[in-house]
């Protein structure tokens, strides 16, 4: 015998009545079903329950009936299960791996160091580059890239941590260096006469964590020993590439564990595509240095500065183009001064007569007590007063990142 439940039952109805059947006594079977169809709708309605369809709520009950409660007695289990496993990592593995949630989210406010240019820390959004990780600065030649690591060392220092500058291409110019403020008595430098032993350098200051900052000018400089061992003119093909890959998951393991920051210079090349596209702009080293650097930054050169007709400096465009520690991706606009460096004291003024901490008045600038007659003689006053222009920027930093301080 076939049930008619639900829907069927209704399907069939409709069907009986169709067929010109006007009563339902004709079939005792659906006497008893409907009988006791209307003593449950009695019973259900007692318990104050109406106007509801009997089918959809029947069938409501009964999704709840597999819904699984918490059982204190499992989780108890499981707490005991992820302690044991915590316990047996502790004892088999290093203990520089132990599982901490609290390790971890510590290490996502990882701390940073200036890069000596507030517009470039606010684009960076963090105020500064992170410690403990890999920096590429890459760009065309004579776009401020060696520039910009040394203000980099220039700000470790001034927070007295010790940094190295690994010169590859063997163009540091020490006059320069002196003159944006770094100190090259205490500045470790070197210039390894292979690949090899320019990154084991780097892996082995890494791993000490007595540097704050590794500096390498630059990965386009690299010539891998195999190179050097050949003539001129022999066929090494991607020895660099596959020299940096090697390398850099070394080093990247030692970094896990340091608070040292490596900073890569690089050098972009152009890649001939087919057809009528234009050239492809790339990188030097190969993939393997965008996968494991935190920050990427492209500097693009953009005109000549100019006082009068003399040529002073340079304008150059900082494009944050991969940031893991944040999702600003911005740009900044920095004006470089030949043999000076980065002109900060103009970043500081502007910014700060943009955000009022630098007073225009109808006579000049009111800073800090003393009123300056034009924007040329208030950025001198802060040139000579490096105090001053410390405080300032560290005003606007509190303004920008007090969320994140």
């Amino acid at each position: 015998m076939v049930q008619l439940k639900g829907p069927r039952l209704g399907w069939w109805l409709q069907s009986t009545f169709r067929c010109g059947v006007t009563s339902i006594k004709a079939f005792p079977s659906l006497v008893n079903m409907t009988a006791k169809m209307k003593r449950n709708r009695e019973e259900i309605g007692s318990l104050g329950i109406h106007n509801h369809s009997f089918s959809s709520t029947v069938q409501s009950l009964s999704e709840y009936e597999h819904d699984n409660v918490p059982d204190e007695g499992k989780i108890t289990q499981k707490n005991a299960a992820l302690r044991l496993a915590l316990s047996r990592v502790a004892s088999e593995v290093d203990q520089e791996s132990m599982l901490s949630l609290k390790q971890f989210f510590g290490s996502r406010h990882a701390p940073t160091v200036s890069t000596g240019s507030l517009k470039l820390d606010i684009a960076l959004g963090i105020g500064g580059l992170p410690k403990g990780r890999i920096t590429e600065i890459y760009g065309q030649e004579a776009s401020g890239k060696t520039t910009l690591a040394l203000h980099i060392i220039r700000e470790a220092q001034r927070l007295g941590g010790y940094c190295a500058y690994l010169d590859a291409e063997n163009a540091l110019n020490s006059s320069f260096a002196e003159a944006i403020g770094v100190n090259t008595e205490k500045l470790l430098v070197a210039r390894p006469n292979s690949a090899e032993n320019m990154l084991c350098m780097v892996d082995m200051l890494t791993k000490s964590g007595s540097v704050d900052v590794v500096v390498v000018d630059s990965v386009a400089a690299l010539v891998p020993q195999s190179e050097l061992d050949n003539v001129m003119g022999g066929s090494e093909v991607q020895s660099q590439s596959l020299l940096m890959t090697k390398a850099l998951r070394k080093i990247h393991s030692s970094l896990c564990r340091s608070q040292t920051m490596l900073i890569f210079v690089n050098q972009v090349r152009s890649r001939p595509c087919g057809g009528l596209r234009p050239a492809e702009e790339i990188s030097c080293g190969g993939n393997a240095l965008k996968f494991y650097a935190a920050v990427r930054m492209r500097m693009i050169r953009q005109g000549l500065l100019r006082t009068g007709e003399e040529v002073t400096g340079l304008s150059v465009s900082v494009q944050v183009v991969k940031h893991k520690l944040s999702t600003q991706l911005k740009k900044a606009e920095l004006e470089i001064r030949f043999g000076k460096g980065i002109f900060c004291e103009a970043e500081v003024f502007d910014m700060a007569c943009e955000h009022g901490v630098i007073l225009k008045m109808d006579s000049g600038y009111f800073i800090e007590g003393v009123i300056l007659k034009d924007k040329q003689e208030a950025i001198r006053y802060l040139s000579r007063n490096r105090e001053i222009l410390d405080k300032l920027a560290a005003m606007l930093r509190n303004q920008f990142f007090e969320l994140n301080l």
